[in-house]
């Protein structure tokens, strides 16, 4: 038996990480699908361990900008010991892991507050902001704010399916729900598109 090289050992260990620390997000998603939300969640790592984890709070609050990213960025924020007065970029030393891949708004928000990197776990082809819709997070050049890399594809399948089991529900808190008892759910995940 071939012993793997060194190199192919640190990927794999690295992959591991990534997909402990998305595991996490899942189960903030989880959460949120029990609170009839739409099922996102993230967890914000720094130096080894979760500083906040969060997840969509939009219905319960009744505000379209409360995302899992922003919950969470905002407590970070508040906390003193996690977030120094003179920081210009609060979270140059952080890593975000999250379920889906952040929308524009969000993916601004990361940029601006220097964010390191970020690992999702599938395509938001509606309002992608880290390459699907729009790649706030690097193609688009900004005079101030550093870009970062986001990479795709951490328990993507499972995070479509929870995305699935949420759409396939009446949601209540919709201004005129639709109607959808005759939904099925799909069970079949398409290949990622390679760009």
């Amino acid at each position: 038996m071939v012993e793997k090289d060194e190199q192919t050992k640190a990927i794999e260990c690295e992959a591991l990480i990534h997909l402990k620390w998305m595991r996490e997000a899942m189960l903030m998603a989880e959460e949120a699908l029990a609170h009839s939300e739409v099922p996102v969640g993230c967890v914000f790592v720094r130096e080894h361990g979760v500083i906040a984890r969060a997840r969509n709070r939009t219905n319960e609050l009744r505000n379209a900008s409360r995302h899992a990213e922003l919950e969470a960025i905002d407590c970070i924020l508040a906390d003193k010991e996690l977030t120094p007065e003179s920081a210009r970029y609060p979270l140059e030393d952080t890593v975000l892991y999250v379920t889906v891949e952040p929308c524009i708004m969000c993916a601004s928000a990361l940029r601006q507050l220097g964010i390191k990197e970020v690992f999702y776990g599938c395509e938001n082809d509606k309002f992608g902001g880290c390459g699907s819709v729009l790649g706030v997070n690097e193609s688009v050049r900004h005079p101030v704010h550093p870009s970062y890399p986001a990479t795709g594809g951490y328990l993507r399948e499972e995070a479509i399916m929870i995305l699935r089991r949420f759409y396939v529900t009446e949601n209540t808190n919709a201004p005129v729900p639709k109607q959808k008892s005759t939904r099925v759910l799909k069970t079949e995940i398409p290949p990622k598109i390679q760009t």
